[in-house]
């Protein structure tokens, strides 16, 4: 952590003089928690790209990097306190933060909704409060989390077994009878391959990018819920800038937000692959299947009203489930 203090410390005196380019354009600074090039950060480097193809003469990114950068759980408040301008981020990583985070991976209708339904507004104002954050986009509304496995089970019942889990699946992995471990993503690999744990949570999405394929045997059907990458600004970054610096922002914010068109096929093909890789799908049948998912719902909604008792029941309002 110390080490990282440093580095955030030496990064902005590098950065920061040169932030304002000219009268005109300003050059913010940005972070993923996920790894350079994998899943969960290419589209977010599209949006960058964009930007700055754009943004010329306006606005621009400069992509410091992941987790090499910056460790994922600190992000969240490294936007709240303007260490960095800019994120891509899953709440999950910032529920320290705001409690309510829980809730958002219960919200799969497509963004183009949310942003009509008023869920957007809702959020962004949460976000606003909570987090000193502008929540300027959404990812991966319609991309499922699985259970991961080395060990075969007959029904979907996790006693006895450990399992490496964030906040996302904590409570349902509880619930079955499993025994939820926490470990840095880059330490998953060797647990698995030791012993320590007998899966872990992820998306459909990802586990190849990490070299998780080969230290994992069965993939639990059905997915539930929904992974959220969100794009967040520091609120202050957002109120200072102008509106054409903002329109740019938007404008690709919204295009980014449509590339989740291309998650249907990129689901599937990584079925393919992961079938192929010689990771067997466990499927129990459409009845068991449907009470999973309704089991998985009821768990985490009831851990987002205990954790946020006001605000909790509005979110499920919002999310019309």
């Amino acid at each position: 952590m110390r080490r990282w203090r440093l580095a955030a410390a030496v990064l902005a005196a590098v950065v920061l003089p040169g932030s304002i380019v000219s009268a005109n354009e300003i050059t913010l600074r940005a972070v993923s928690a996920f790894a350079e090039g994998t899943q969960f950060s290419k589209n977010f480097e599209r949006f960058i790209d964009k930007v700055n193809r754009d943004g010329k003469g306006v606005v621009q990114i400069n992509y410091i990097g992941g987790p090499r950068a910056m460790p994922p759980f600190e992000v969240g408040n490294a936007v709240r306190t303007r260490v960095v301008d800019m994120a891509n981020v899953t709440g999950a990583f910032y529920s320290n933060l705001i409690p309510e985070s829980d809730a958002f991976k219960l919200l799969g209708k497509p963004m183009s909704e949310q942003r009509r339904n008023g869920t957007w507004d809702y959020l962004n104002q949460l976000h606003n409060r909570k987090l000193n954050a502008w929540y300027l986009a959404r990812q991966f509304h319609n991309v499922p989390f699985h259970i991961y496995l080395n060990k075969k089970i007959d029904a979907i019942d996790f006693t006895g077994l450990k399992i490496r889990v964030t906040p996302v699946y904590r409570d349902i992995v509880q619930a079955l009878g499993g025994t939820p471990i926490n470990t840095a993503p880059g330490e998953v690999y060797t647990a698995l391959e030791r012993g320590v744990v007998d899966g872990y949570g992820w998306p459909v999405s990802g586990i190849f990018d990490l070299g998780w394929d080969k230290v994992t045997k069965y993939r639990l059907e059905p997915g539930f819920y929904s992974v959220e990458v969100n794009v967040l600004v520091n609120l202050d970054v957002w109120k200072s800038l102008s509106e054409p610096q903002r329109k740019i922002l938007v404008d690709s914010a919204l295009w980014l937000e449509g590339l989740d068109s291309e998650n249907v096929a990129v689901n599937n093909a990584e079925r393919e692959r992961q079938a192929k890789a010689g990771i067997q799908a466990l499927d129990f049948g459409p009845a068991e299947s449907k009470t999973f998912v309704d089991r998985a719902n009821a768990v985490a909604w009831d851990t987002v009203i205990k954790r946020a008792p006001e605000l909790g029941p509005k979110l499920r309002e919002v999310a019309g489930n």
